[in-house]
């Protein structure tokens, strides 16, 4: 959207975050770490990147989105909501009896693209999507988010190969590299070794970033694609929990309930302004 500048996307990113706080304690569910950690990058992309239209959100010329790591889905769902393909009181609904917020996306949900939840799965349908557009000569951009964990997925590589193959250079992979997943750090469960070099190799051009420095976030999505006849993978250095200082870096809140003491004081932090960028992840790009 052009117009939007850097304080009003930090503002709202950390609007986005209180309200995914809010839903998932009120909820009791909800994945609150790789949601806090992935809130930059999606507010960058609905706010500044996606050639979108609410009032028709199955217009052929739009961007597309896939939330490959469909676990994190409360901020997606509270900035749908926020842009108005839902109504904003259907988040009271989130994982309620009969609800369509469920605890993973369903193309029920206008602005959905796909169903999504059992990983790998989301970059084999964005190269699909991909494809698609390049056949009907459309110059929409295809932009998928995965999480780090999700990486371990062989059918990640397979549709990475078939996206070079393809020469899709309207296809946008990101990675939420936060380092954890459910059962601890990515590099003890399945070790992940150097993904840029990783990405590098089946073809893909790579750009690091930090995936809370919303500035460069921008700069990078505007670039795009960085190389023709290419998909470029945009590698996120992000933080698990992001913004919430006691549950930073830590795996058990991958898929935690506050209590209420904890949820005053998340919301507490929260509402405090908070224009610090991690040195630790913005020496890591």
């Amino acid at each position: 959207m052009e117009g939007i500048d850097i304080s009003f996307l930090e503002n709202k990113a950390k609007e986005i975050r209180r309200n995914i706080v809010d839903m998932i304690y009120h909820s009791g569910t909800g994945h609150i770490g790789g949601s806090l950690s992935s809130t930059d990058i999606l507010v960058t992309l609905y706010y500044k990147i996606l050639r979108i239209d609410p009032r028709n959100p199955v217009w052929t010329d739009r961007d597309r989105f896939i939330l490959s790591k469909g676990h994190s889905v409360e901020g997606y769902y509270t900035i749908l909501a926020d842009l108005g393909f839902i109504d904003r009181e259907e988040l009271k609904t989130y994982c309620k009896f009969n609800s369509r917020l469920t605890g993973h996306p369903t193309v029920k949900i206008p602005g959905v693209e796909a169903n999504t939840g059992s990983l790998g799965h989301g970059l084999s349908l964005g190269v699909g999507m991909a494809l698609a557009g390049k056949m009907d000569k459309k110059d929409y951009k295809v932009y998928v988010l995965m999480g780090d964990g999700e990486q371990a997925e062989g059918s990640i590589w397979e549709a990475a190969m078939c996206a070079k193959h393809y020469k899709l250079d309207n296809l946008i992979g990101i990675v939420d590299r936060n380092k954890l997943q459910i059962g601890g750090p990515t590099e003890y469960v399945m070790s992940l070794g150097d993904l840029s070099a990783k990405w590098a190799s089946f073809g893909w051009e790579v750009v690091e970033v930090n995936g809370h420095n919303i500035s460069q976030l921008v700069t990078v999505f505007e670039s795009v694609p960085v190389k023709y006849n290419k998909p470029t993978l945009i590698l996120a250095h992000t933080v698990k929990g992001k913004g919430v200082s006691f549950i930073e870096d830590k795996p058990e809140w991958h898929h935690k309930i506050p209590t209420s003491e904890e949820y005053t004081r998340m919301i507490r932090e929260l509402n405090q302004e908070d224009d610090n960028v991690r040195e630790d992840i913005g020496s890591a790009v």
